[in-house]
């Protein structure tokens, strides 16, 4: 397969991916400072414009906040890729270490991410990592505050812990907050230290490692590799035992594996589902407005199922601009963060978007659904997801406290989690999977045309069900899998 179509890579702007309908390119824009993906408003209009001109005219925020241009040719990415470069837009290279949208500037942070984040970059070049790990290894360093990158999957994972006598780093792998293995936690000097150790021991296992690979042996030497106390009566840290010795030392390995266990039985209401967790990362999310100092603020603005088209999103960033926006922000959770415009403002910034289609309220239902392109805009698709996604976000918001994913293919790339509820295209139409992720075998299917229709059932079943208080997820475990299955399927 060549670089066009192979799966499983990340179709960076030098290597455009093929889909349903044309080339995508992903670009992770650094201008703002190391990995905070800041652009002028200016630049950001001038990246519209190139996507009308080369592609089909849809840019994508993703749900780790990246900026996606689709519907390229092999000749048209190569003309965007010199505009960009015309534009002098700075984009990542190498392995992601990504920080948080307000690292740096967030008054609640516990500390800020970025000198960590650029001195793991660094030990990753000094060690030759970059070209022997694969495309979707990735870090995050998160120094906390009000957006942070909890939902976010990683395979190595700081975060900033505060002790009295100092900032701390918690180390993790393989997973989001709530999913990760939970190795040590360290001074600066040492996580740093871990964090290389772990990438050290995937490239040693080849190009499609993670660390969800490596073996119990080898995360107990990663957790024994230095020593803690109890948080509050934390001293300096410093090397004292473990397999690692050095980083330049050779590092054991074991063929056997983590054991991966799920349990599909019944519907789990996800932990922070009703205060506001996505799946795109924040722990809040990134919509609305963000206290940064005084009277200065950040605004938050969403793409609805991470999608649109470019000439709103160059008619936002006119406004921004006439507006006196400084900055806009990528943000994990499909958003833009705006920077740097008066506080008077930032109505008429919301006001414009709202016009525009964009999503301007973390209430919004279409904040529950996580929803691929679909058919026909990617040839894996088998049902309109975008479609299916907006007349159920238009005819059941009230019921959406769960998230709803609803996938093209089995595949799931909007959500590769499991969700309170999937539906999927295939073979036989749209299935529907409960608790689970799109891989999973759907409970029953429907005809693709009519899935919203059976959601539809499926709601108000619930509204019927539901106990005063209960949560809409709370009643869909309580219903049960059979239940759920028989009223989608109903005529």
């Amino acid at each position: 397969m060549n670089a066009f179509s192979r799966r499983g890579a990340c179709p960076a702007l030098s290597a455009p991916m093929q889909t349903g309908d044309g080339l995508l390119v992903r670009l992770n824009p650094v201008a703002g400072g190391p990995s905070s993906g800041g652009l002028s408003p200016k630049l950001l209009i001038g990246l519209g414009e190139s996507a009308l001109r080369h592609g089909n005219g849809i840019m994508e925020v993703t749900a780790r906040g990246s900026l996606q241009i689709r519907g390229l040719t092999t000749e048209s990415a190569a003309l965007l890729a010199a505009e960009v470069d015309a534009l002098g837009i700075a984009v990542r290279t190498g392995v992601p270490v990504e920080t948080g949208p307000l690292a740096g500037i967030d008054p609640h942070e516990i500390a800020d991410p970025r000198p960590m984040a650029e001195r793991i970059r660094v030990a990753v070049e000094e060690a030759g990592l970059a070209t022997r790990l694969g495309p979707k290894v990735s870090v995050i360093v998160d120094g906390g505050g009000q957006l942070t990158l909890d939902g976010v999957t990683a395979d190595v994972r700081l975060k900033a812990v505060g002790v009295s006598a100092g900032t701390l780093w918690a180390i993790s792998v393989a997973g989001d907050r709530q999913s990760e293995k939970r190795l040590a936690t360290a001074g600066e000097g040492a996580a740093r230290d871990i964090a290389v150790a772990a990438l050290r021991m995937v490239a040693e296992k080849g190009p499609d490692a993670h660390t969800r690979d490596l073996s119990e042996r080898q995360l107990a030497s990663l957790t024994g590799w230095h020593s803690t106390a109890p948080l509050s009566v934390l001293p300096d840290i410093s090397p004292t035992r473990g397999e690692i010795g050095s980083l330049s030392a050779g590092i054991p390995l074991s063929t056997s594996k983590i054991g991966e266990h799920s349990d599909n039985s019944a519907i789990s209401p996800l932990e922070g589902e009703m205060s506001g967790r996505t799946e795109g990362g924040a722990s809040r999310k990134p919509i609305g407005l963000f206290s940064l100092a005084g009277d200065i603020f950040a605004f938050g603005i969403g793409l609805p199922y991470g999608s649109m088209p470019a000439d709103k999103i160059i008619g936002l960033a006119q406004k921004a601009l006439a507006l006196g926006t400084s900055e806009i922000r990528l943000a994990p959770g499909r958003a833009l963060l705006f920077l740097g415009q008066p506080a008077e403002a930032n109505q008429s910034l919301q006001d414009t978007a709202a016009t525009l289609g964009f999503v301007t309220s973390p209430t919004d239902p279409r904040t529950r659904i996580a929803a691929c392109p679909g058919a026909p805009a990617c040839a894996s698709g088998r049902i309109a997801t975008r479609d299916i996604a907006e007349a159920i976000a238009t005819e059941n918001a009230d019921i959406l406290d769960f998230t709803l994913h609803v996938s093209g293919c089995a595949k799931g790339c909007a959500h590769p989690g499991p969700a309170a509820l999937t539906i999927v295209g295939g073979e036989n139409g749209a299935g529907l999977v409960v608790n689970a992720t799109a891989k999973a075998l759907p409970a029953g299917y429907r005809p693709g045309y009519d899935a919203a229709r059976g959601f539809s059932r499926v709601a108000a079943m619930i509204r019927g069900a539901r106990h005063q208080g209960e949560t809409a997820a709370a009643c869909l475990t309580r219903l049960g899998t059979a239940a759920i299955a028989e009223m989608y399927q109903q005529e």
